[in-house]
């Protein structure tokens, strides 16, 4: 019979019968099991992200579960697939409407850079338009690469400060997408 591991502690205290740690790292640990993803899904890649969501590949053990199909509910933007220069307005209302903290995974090769499309009517990358948490490249990437994606935005999600918005870091990014 296998041996189950558990999730590792956050770094704190410890003695018999409690546990002191940081809020940050309580809130973190919470979050990154607890995303409300948001699918944009265009083209192919939407087929192997249904693929994910299946009983073979399960992303509900991730805390995935709830799919949110409203932009001021999720907070883990999924674009998958093409996306035209038409819809770039669209893609960006949908990431300025998603409260922070918010995340974008970018999945296949048209979503990450344009893919085979290189042509007049196709972004040339979502990153045009809205910035980018992780790229999931593969035309069309494997539900593992898609899982693997997932798991990037959760490390993410979990070392990062509590007040990501707030950051100058993350107003200068936000200032040159022409975002305030």
């Amino acid at each position: 019979m296998e041996e189950l591991t558990l999730a590792q502690n956050p770094k704190g205290l410890e003695g018999e019968g409690f546990f002191a740690t940081k809020l940050s790292n309580v809130i973190g640990l919470a979050r990154a099991n607890s995303l409300w993803p948001l699918p944009f899904a265009t083209s192919c890649c939407g087929i192997e992200f249904m693929a994910t969501m299946g009983s073979n590949y399960d992303l509900a053990r991730f805390g995935m579960e709830r799919m949110s199909f409203s932009p001021r509910q999720a907070d883990l933007l999924m674009v998958m697939g093409t996306i035209s220069k038409k819809m770039g307005p669209i893609l960006r209302q949908v990431y300025e409407q998603m409260a922070e903290p918010k995340w974008v995974l970018s999945v296949g090769a048209c979503a990450c850079s344009g893919g085979i499309f290189d042509s007049y009517s196709v972004l040339q990358g979502i990153d045009k338009v809205i910035p980018v948490d992780v790229y999931v490249p593969g035309c069309p990437p494997r539900p593992e690469q898609i899982i693997d994606g997932i798991m990037r935005i959760q490390d993410l999600v979990k070392t990062e400060s509590i007040r990501r918005r707030y950051t100058e870091e993350y107003r200068t990014l936000l200032e040159s997408y022409n975002i305030t």
